[in-house]
Order: structure tokens, then sequence, then C-alpha cells
């Protein structure tokens, strides 16, 4: 087994570098995708300027390691594949500092299947069987509702599934 080196803290004293920010942004991204809000925030835990913060991600966003683009991307098409709804992935993508025309861009342009995604989800969770009763539809409807479906999609599979 191998053991990692931890970076010494910097002392009040010392001030990070530009080269040591670099390295600590791209040890952040190599894991993986970042939006630029949250790499700032993080790299600003760790002490860094936030004019040398700027400045670095900057030069990360020219150099093409560092995109919102491709972060929003990533995250819709990982969020939708583990079920879960278009109205939590976008509270989620402005949590993560992503601006809306780029959450519009892939998140309500994608050609997304979310009739499939919610039918898949309510049938893990619940059987394949529609509920008889109100009081258990209402129940899966609550379910699919914090996962971040909307009412329409929720009537649309639930409409669907009596045909």
């Amino acid at each position: 087994m191998t053991t990692r080196a931890k970076p010494t803290p910097c002392t009040d004293s010392e001030e990070p570098s530009a080269a040591d920010a670099r390295h600590v942004a791209l040890g952040l991204l190599a894991r993986r995708e970042h939006s630029r809000a949250e790499l700032s925030s993080k790299l600003g835990a760790r002490g860094l300027q936030d004019d040398l913060v700027c400045t670095l991600l900057d030069q990360l966003v020219a150099e093409g390691l560092l995109s919102d683009e491709r972060f929003a991307e990533i995250y819709v098409r990982t969020r939708s594949e583990k079920g879960f709804g278009p109205v939590r992935i976008r509270h989620e993508l402005r949590q993560h500092g992503v601006d809306g025309d780029t959450i519009h861009v892939f998140l309500d342009a994608a050609a997304i299947a979310w009739d499939e995604i919610i039918s898949r989800e309510r049938a893990k969770r619940f059987g394949d069987t529609l509920p008889d009763e109100y009081r258990e539809r209402a129940r899966q409807a609550r379910f699919l509702q914090q996962r971040g479906f909307t009412a329409e999609q929720i009537h649309a599979a639930f409409d669907e599934m009596d045909v």
C-alpha cells in the first residue's frame, strides 16, 4: 500500500505560489469535473487569494481544462442516469454556480427520455403494478416529486400505466 505525502500547510507568512495553486486545481480537476464557481470556492477555502484564483481559473478555461459547459453536460447525464428528474438537476446545477443559459442548453434542450426514467424509478421502488388506492398513488407521486420530476411528468407516468 502506498501512502501519499500530505502537503505541508501554509503558515500565515507563506503565500501559496501560482504553481502551488495550479497543482491543487489540477488535482481537483483530475478527480472529476468542477464548475468554475465550485472550483473557485474550493481554492478559496484553501487560503488562496481571490485575484490568484481568478487568474488561475481564467488560464484553465483558456486551456480548455475547466468548462462549465462540460461540467453541466456530464452532470445532467450522470444524474439523469441515476434516476433524478429535471427539476432537481436544475436546482443542483444552480447550486454549483452554472448559469441559466448553460443549464437550458444541457438540460432543457437535451434529448433525455424523462418518461422512461420516471417509469423505471417508480417500478424500481414500488414494482410494476399501478396502485389502486389514492393514498398509495399519492405516496408514489411524492417520491417522484422528491426525485425532481414535474407534476406533468408524474401524471403522464401514471396515465401511461393506466392504458
